[in-house]
C-alpha cells in the first residue's frame, strides 16, 4: 500500500463515520457507503500493488499518536488480508443500502459502521505495537456498538453484545501483554526492532509471548473454547455486520497469530504448532458438529465459522510443524493453503450470511423448522445461498475444494518424519479434515433442503419475497467470487504464495506453477479446476440428454403423470410429511449424545373426556454449548458470588474507607521497602 493509498483509506473512512454520524437521515447511509467505498478502493489497490511488486510500504508519522507516533508497514502477508478485507466490505455496504431500512439507519450504525471497516483495512498495515494496539482495539469497539445496534428491543441482542464485550477485551488484554513483553526486551516497540532482536529473547519470553499471542488471537477468531460469543453475537448482529464480523475480523485473528509466531519471533518449536493444530481440530470438529445441529440459520453460520476457522489454524499449524522440522517448501504449501482457505471463507461465508439476512428480512424468522419453500418464493437468494452451500461443502468446480484439497495435500506430503510429535499430528489433522468435511455437508444439506426446498412451515415463509436489488449484489458479487475462485484459483496463488513466502522463514519464493492445471513444486500432486469443472459439466449435460433420450423412447406419453418430488405418488403433500431440521439432526444427536448433551421434553396432551385419547404432542429439544456450561458459567457464577460478598466492604463509611487507604499504603511500602 502506497503513502497515498494509506492516506486516502484513513481520510475517507473517518470522512465517512462522520458523514453517517452527522448527516440527515436521507443522506446518512448513501453519503457513508460511497465513502466507504474510496477507502475500500484505496486500500484494494495500493494492497494490490504490494502484492505486485513483493516489496512493503512504510509510512511513519509522529503527529498523530502522542509520544509513541504511528509507525505503518504492510508487507504482502498483510496486504492479502487488507484485500480480502475490502472485498467483503464493498460487498457488505452495497448489501447496506438495501437493508438501512431494518435497524442498520441510525446514527451510531452509520458512523460505526465505516469505522469498523477502516479499523479492519489498517490493522494489517500495523507496524508498530502502538498503532496495532490502537487500531485493534478501536475495530473491537465499532464492533461492537454495532453489534448493540437492536439491544433496545431484544433482551437476547444485550445479552450477546455482554459476552462478545468481555471475550474480545480478555483476548485484548493477552495481545497487550504478549507484544508488549516482546517490545520491552527488544527495547523498542516497533515490529521490525522487536523482529531482530527475536533470535536473542530468553527461551521463557518468546514462550509466554506465544501462548498469550494464541490465546487472545484466537478468541478473536472464534477458536474453541474462546468461541463462546460467536454463536452469540452472529445471530443477533445486523447481517451486514455478520458478514463482515466472520468474513473479515475473523481473519485478522489468523493474521495476529501468523504475525507473533512467524514474522515477529521467526518460527518456533514444535510444540508451539502442535498447540496451534490442536486448537484447529477443535475448533473444526466442534464447529461442524454444532453446526450440523443447530436450528437457527445464522446461528449455523456462526458454527461453521468456528470450523473453518479451525481448517485454517490446521494449516497454520501444519506449516509451523513442518518448518520446525526442516520441511520449508511443504511449509510454504502448508501456508499457502491456510491463506486460500481464509480468501475462500471470506467468499462464501459473507454471502452465506448475507444471504441469511435476506431470509429474515423476506420472512422475520431464522428458524429452520419454520421456513421452506424458499426456493420458488426467492429464487436469487437462493441461487446464492446455494452457491455459497456448495463452496464451503468444498465440492468442486467451488472454492472451497481448490483450499482443502492444498490443506490435504501438505499433510500427506508431510510423512514421513523424523518427529514423532509430528507424525501422530498430521493423521489426525487428516482424519479431522475429512470427518470436518463431512459433518459440513450434513449442515448444509439441511440448510438448503429444509429451509429452501419443500413445502413453506409457516404463513411467514408462505408470503416471502425478493429482497431489494442491492441486497441480492451484495450477496450475489461474493457468491460470483466462489465460482471464479474455484474456476481459476490461479489468479490468486502466486500472491499467496509471495506472502507465504514471507511469512515462513527460510521459505522457497516459488512452491506453486501451471496456468490451467496446478502443479505443487517438489510434489506429484496436480490439479486442473476448470477441466474438472468442464469434465463435470459435461457429465451432467450427458446424464440430462440419455434421460430425455429414454423418457421419448421406451415411455409412452399418455402415461406419464407428474408428481412432487418424494411424494411417493401421492396426489396430496403437506409441510407435515416434510422432515424439520430438528427431525434431520436427531440421528446426528444420538451419535454425538454425549458430546453435544441436547435437553429433550414430550409433552402430551390428553383429551378432557378421556385420558386414553391424545389430543396433541409436543416435542421439545435444545442444544446449548458444553463448553459455555461446563466452563464458563461456573467462573460467572464465581464472579457473581465474590461480588455479593465484596459488598460488604462497602458500606458508605468514610472510616472504614480511610482504614482500607491506610492499609492499603501500608501494604505498597512494605512490598517497596
Amino acid at each position: 500500500m502506497s503513502n497515498v493509498s494509506l492516506v486516502i483509506t484513513a481520510a475517507a473512512g473517518s470522512i465517512a463515520a462522520i458523514a453517517g454520524g452527522a448527516l440527515p437521515a436521507k443522506t446518512r447511509v448513501w453519503a457513508a457507503v460511497v465513502l466507504t467505498w474510496g477507502s475500500c478502493i484505496a486500500a484494494l489497490v495500493g494492497a494490490l500493488a504490494v502484492l505486485h511488486t513483493g516489496q512493503s510500504s512504510v509510512l511513519n508519522s509522529s503527529q498523530i499518536l502522542p509520544l509513541t507516533g504511528v509507525t505503518m508497514v504492510l508487507d504482502p502477508l498483510g496486504a492479502v488480508f487488507v484485500v480480502v478485507t475490502a472485498v467483503v466490505a464493498i460487498a457488505s455496504t452495497l448489501y447496506w443500502l438495501g437493508y438501512a431500512s431494518h435497524g442498520l439507519s441510525t446514527r451510531t450504525a452509520s458512523a460505526a459502521l465505516p469505522l469498523f471497516v477502516t479499523s479492519m483495512l489498517l490493522v494489517p498495515a500495523a507496524g508498530s505495537v502502538a498503532t496495532f494496539l490502537v487500531l485493534w482495539e478501536l475495530m473491537a469497539l465499532a464492533s461492537l456498538m454495532l453489534v448493540l445496534v437492536d439491544q433496545r428491543r431484544r433482551e437476547e441482542t444485550r445479552s450477546a453484545a455482554q459476552w462478545y464485550a468481555v471475550m474480545t477485551h480478555v483476548g485484548a488484554a493477552a495481545i497487550l501483554f504478549a507484544l508488549v513483553l516482546l517490545s520491552a526486551h527488544a527495547g523498542d516497540q516497533t515490529f521490525a526492532a522487536i523482529r531482530v532482536h527475536a533470535h536473542h529473547l530468553p527461551t521463557a519470553v518468546r514462550n509466554t509471548a506465544f501462548v498469550l499471542a494464541v490465546l487472545g488471537f484466537g478468541s478473536k477468531a472464534g477458536a474453541v473454547p474462546l468461541h463462546v460469543w460467536l454463536p452469540k453475537a452472529h445471530p443477533e448482529a445486523p447481517s451486514p455486520v455478520s458478514a463482515l464480523m466472520s468474513g473479515a475480523m475473523v481473519n485478522l485473528g489468523i493474521y495476529g497469530i501468523v504475525l507473533v509466531g512467524d514474522r515477529l519471533l521467526g518460527g518456533g518449536p514444535v510444540w508451539w504448532w502442535l498447540m496451534v493444530t490442536a486448537l484447529g481440530v477443535v475448533s473444526a470438529l466442534f464447529g461442524a458438529l454444532h453446526a450440523a445441529t443447530s436450528t437457527d440459520l445464522k446461528r449455523l453460520l456462526a458454527y461453521s465459522t468456528a470450523d473453518n476457522m479451525g481448517l485454517v489454524l490446521i494449516g497454520v499449524g501444519a506449516s509451523g510443524m513442518f518448518a520446525a522440522s526442516g520441511h520449508r517448501a511443504i511449509a510454504s504449501i502448508a501456508m499457502v493453503a491456510a491463506l486460500l482457505l481464509t480468501v475462500n471463507h471470506a467468499a462464501f461465508k459473507g454471502s452465506l450470511f448475507l444471504s441469511a439476512g435476506s431470509v429474515q428480512v423476506a420472512t422475520g424468522t431464522r428458524d429452520l423448522d419454520r421456513l421452506g419453500g424458499l426456493m420458488r418464493r426467492m429464487p436469487i437468494t437462493g441461487a446464492i445461498f446455494m452457491v455459497g452451500a456448495l463452496s464451503i461443502a468444498a465440492l468442486p468446480p467451488f472454492n472451497g475444494f481448490v483450499g482443502e484439497w492444498l490443506l490435504f495435500q501438505s499433510l500427506l506430503h508431510g510423512l514421513p518424519t523424523s518427529s514423532t510429535a509430528v507424525a501422530i499430528a498430521v493423521p489426525v489433522g487428516v482424519a479431522a479434515l475429512a470427518l470436518t468435511g463431512g459433518l459440513t455437508a450434513v449442515a448444509f444439506v439441511k440448510a438448503i433442503g429444509v429451509g429452501f426446498l419443500g413445502r413453506p412451515r409457516s404463513e411467514e415463509a408462505a408470503a416471502a419475497h425478493e429482497v431489494p436489488r442491492t441486497m441480492q449484489m451484495g450477496a450475489g458479487m461474493l457468491a460470483g467470487l466462489c465460482v471464479v475462485l474455484g474456476l481459476v484459483p490461479v489468479i490468486v496463488l502466486p500472491a499467496l504464495g509471495r506472502a507465504a513466502a514471507s511469512a515462513v522463514p527460510g521459505a522457497p519464493a516459488t512452491t506453486l506453477s501451471g496456468s490451467v492445471d496446478l502443479h505443487l513444486a517438489g510434489l506429484q500432486g496436480v490439479l486442473a479446476p476448470a477441466l474438472l469443472a468442464a469434465g463435470l459439466a459435461l457429465a451432467t449435460g450427458a446424464v440430462i440428454a440419455l434421460r430425455q433420450l429414454a423418457r421419448r423412447r421406451f415411455t409412452p406419453q399418455p402415461a406419464l403423470r407428474r408428481a412432487e418430488p418424494w411424494g411417493s405418488g401421492r396426489e396430496l403433500q403437506t409441510a407435515r410429511m416434510q422432515y424439520t431440521a430438528t427431525s434431520f439432526a436427531e440421528p446426528l444427536e444420538r451419535v454425538f449424545d454425549d458430546v453435544v448433551r441436547p435437553d429433550r421434553d414430550l409433552d402430551v396432551s390428553h383429551v378432557s373426556e378421556s385420558r386414553y385419547y391424545v389430543e396433541k404432542v409436543t416435542y421439545w429439544t435444545s442444544i446449548g454449548d458444553v463448553i459455555e456450561q461446563n466452563v464458563y458459567r461456573p467462573v460467572i457464577s464465581a464472579v457473581h458470588w465474590w461480588g455479593q460478598r465484596a459488598r460488604v466492604l462497602q458500606n458508605g463509611s468514610v472510616h472504614r474507607y480511610l482504614a482500607y487507604g491506610l492499609v492499603a499504603l501500608v501494604v505498597i511500602l512494605a512490598v517497596i521497602t
